[in-house]
């Protein structure tokens, strides 16, 4: 029981840490979304649109990680792949996105870490599996609120044929 508190403790102190920096981490996604030749659309949005969206994420990421339902998620995710297939973003794009903004916090919390004791990295790789878990319901509904736009635009073209 003692065990699960402290990780829990030192978990939540990571997840402080990724909410805190929040900022900094958004930045580091936009500049590689920038150099990233794959990522020609998602590229042309703008940096105050990019930064709204990917701060969103990380500064609520406390409250969904411990007790955001899915559809609260389900809902906003859903909405995101539909705007990106309305910018005329390729979904892979919009995943990709998602995986960079998973892969710098990542990135971020193990950038941190100074000298570790077994329970911090077992916090750690906690974290980890928590956030893998996250980011799968985010890229589900993203996709799914992408291929609803992308049906809808399909049958509103069918009858206006």
């Amino acid at each position: 029981m003692e065990l699960e508190r402290v990780k829990n403790m030192l978990s939540g102190r990571l997840v402080h840490l990724i909410e805190a920096n929040s900022a900094s981490i958004v930045q580091q996604v936009i500049s590689q979304i920038r150099r990233d030749p794959e990522l020609t659309h998602v590229s042309k949005l703008a940096d105050a649109e990019l930064r709204e969206y990917g701060e969103h994420l990380l500064d609520r990421l406390g409250d969904w990680l411990s007790g955001g339902t899915e559809r609260e998620i389900g809902d906003y995710y859903e909405d995101a792949g539909r705007l990106r297939f309305e910018e005329g973003v390729p979904l892979y794009e919009s995943v990709r996105g998602l995986f960079l903004i998973k892969n710098k916090m990542i990135d971020f919390v193990l950038s941190q870490a100074g000298a570790r004791t077994y329970m911090e990295l077992y916090a750690e790789e906690e974290l980890e599996h928590r956030v893998d878990r996250f980011f799968d319901v985010l890229v589900y509904h993203l996709v799914k609120g992408y291929e609803h736009a992308l049906r809808r635009s399909a049958r509103v073209a069918t009858y206006a044929s």
